[in-house]
C-alpha cells in the first residue's frame, strides 16, 4: 500500500511540475504575433515654387505643412499601431505624381492630402466663401472642376508633365476626362473616409461644403483609399485666422484624426 501511495504521490508531483514547466515555457518562449502597422501617408499640399495661393498674411503651402506635421504626430501618438509617412516635411516642391507614388511604394493603407481653399482674387470683394470640403478621385462634371483646375495647375511646374500624366493638359478642360478615366479602385472606401472627415468638421460647427468627386491628379493613381481635404478658405480673413491659430489647427487635426479612428474601427467591425 505504502509503495503504491508513494508512486502516486511521485506521479502527482511529476505531473504538477510538467504543467508548471509547460505553462512557463509557453509564456516565455512563444513570441507575440506582431501586427503590420497601419501606414498613413500625410501630404502637405503645394510647397517650394508651387506656393502662390495666399491670404492676407499667410500662404497655403505653409498652413498645409504645419497642419500635416501636427496631424502626423497626433496620429502616431493617439492611434495605436500606426506609421506616418510624409510627402514633404519642409518647403519644397514635390511633383503631384511623386506624392501618390510615395504612398504606392510604401503600400500605404490611407492617403490624406491637406490643402486650403481660395476664391479667385477678382471675386474676393464680391463674396467671402467659407467652409470645408473633402474630395475623392472621380470624373464629375467638367463645369464643376474648379478645385481640380486650381490644384492641378501645379502640373505646369513639372518637366515633361504630358508624359507624367498621359497627355493631360491643365489648360484644356477636356483633358479632365483623362484623369477621370484613371478610376480609383478604392472609390467607395475613399468616399467613406471623406464622409467621416466631413462629419467631424460638422461636430466642430464648421460650414459643410460636402464630399465631392473631381479629377485630381494627386489622387488619380492611388492604390489605397485617398482623399484631399480643404481645411478652410485662406481667402476668407476669419477662416485664415482660424486655420493659422493653435486652437484652430488643433481642432482640424483632431477632426481628421477622429475620422481615421472611426474608419479603422468600422473596418475591424465589418
Amino acid at each position: 500500500m505504502s509503495e503504491n501511495k508513494s508512486t502516486k504521490n511521485s506521479l502527482k508531483l511529476f505531473l504538477s511540475t510538467l504543467v508548471l514547466f509547460s505553462s512557463s515555457y509557453t509564456f516565455a518562449q512563444v513570441p507575440k504575433i506582431a501586427l503590420k502597422p497601419i501606414i498613413i501617408v500625410v501630404d502637405a499640399g503645394h510647397g517650394g515654387k508651387d506656393g502662390s495661393t495666399r491670404g492676407l498674411f499667410s500662404k497655403e503651402k505653409d498652413v498645409a505643412l504645419a497642419t500635416a506635421l501636427e496631424l502626423g504626430k497626433t496620429i502616431e501618438s493617439e492611434i495605436e499601431n500606426t506609421k506616418v509617412i510624409y510627402t514633404r516635411t519642409e518647403d519644397e516642391f514635390i511633383p503631384l505624381y511623386e506624392r501618390i507614388a510615395i504612398a504606392n511604394r510604401a503600400h500605404a493603407d490611407l492617403f490624406i492630402s491637406i490643402h486650403c481653399n481660395s476664391m479667385p482674387s477678382n471675386m474676393r470683394g464680391r463674396t467671402l466663401s467659407r467652409g470645408v470640403e473633402t474630395f475623392v478621385s472621380g470624373s464629375g462634371r467638367l463645369s464643376e472642376q474648379d478645385v481640380a483646375v486650381r490644384e492641378n495647375a501645379s502640373i505646369l511646374l513639372e518637366k515633361d508633365y504630358k508624359n507624367n500624366y498621359d497627355g493631360y493638359n491643365p489648360d484644356d478642360p477636356e483633358s479632365f476626362i483623362i484623369l477621370g478615366l484613371m478610376k480609383n479602385a478604392y472609390r467607395r472606401q475613399s468616399i467613406k473616409l471623406a464622409t467621416l472627415i466631413q462629419q467631424q468638421y460638422i461636430k466642430s460647427e464648421r460650414v459643410d461644403r460636402g464630399v465631392k468627386e473631381q479629377s485630381l491628379a494627386v489622387l488619380a493613381r492611388a492604390g489605397m483609399p485617398a482623399v484631399l481635404t480643404e481645411i478652410g478658405f485662406i481667402s476668407n480673413p476669419e477662416e485664415e485666422e482660424y486655420i493659422n491659430s493653435a486652437n484652430g489647427r488643433r481642432e482640424i487635426v483632431q477632426n481628421i484624426k477622429s475620422a481615421i479612428q472611426e474608419y479603422i474601427k468600422q473596418l475591424v467591425i465589418n
